[in-house]
This record gives C-alpha cells, sequence and structure tokens, in this order.
C-alpha cells in the first residue's frame, strides 16, 4: 500500500463528501486517534518510529512465512 496514495485519495473524496454526518464521524476518528497518539510514552513513540521505518527499508515477512519458522521452530504447538 503506497501511504501517499492512500492519503491523496482520502483527501480527494473528503473534498466531494456533502453529508455532515460523515464529517462529524470523521472529526470523532481524527479526536480519538490524537487522544491515543499523544498517550504514547517516548518510548513507545521511539518504537513505532523505528518500525515504520524498518517496513520502508523492506524488512518485512509474509504471514505464511512467518507461520513456517513458527512450525519448524515449535512443532508441538501444531498437533
Amino acid at each position: 500500500m503506497d501511504l501517499q496514495a492512500e492519503k491523496v485519495h482520502l483527501i480527494q473524496w473528503l473534498a466531494e463528501v456533502n453529508d455532515l454526518a460523515v464529517i462529524k464521524q470523521i472529526k470523532a476518528l481524527q479526536k480519538e486517534n490524537q487522544e491515543q497518539v499523544s498517550s504514547f510514552t517516548t518510548s513507545e513513540k521511539s518504537a513505532i518510529d523505528q518500525g515504520l521505518k524498518s517496513i520502508e527499508a523492506g524488512n518485512v515477512h509474509t504471514h505464511e512465512s512467518v507461520m513456517q519458522s513458527t512450525k519448524e521452530k515449535y512443532p508441538n504447538l501444531f498437533k
């Protein structure tokens, strides 16, 4: 997923919304998100930033590869 493209898509969609109820829902979501972000500790914010940088660098694994490695390492959990 291209984050910047998704943001632009949402901005374009939002610019065309004419329903006040939808706008209020989005504002509530925004407020909730701001409250959650502001409640993170400095170390949590640092860990999130580190994780995002890792993703941008391509350091990701598929669900399937993680499950395969887990099954190989802990076969007794998959009986």
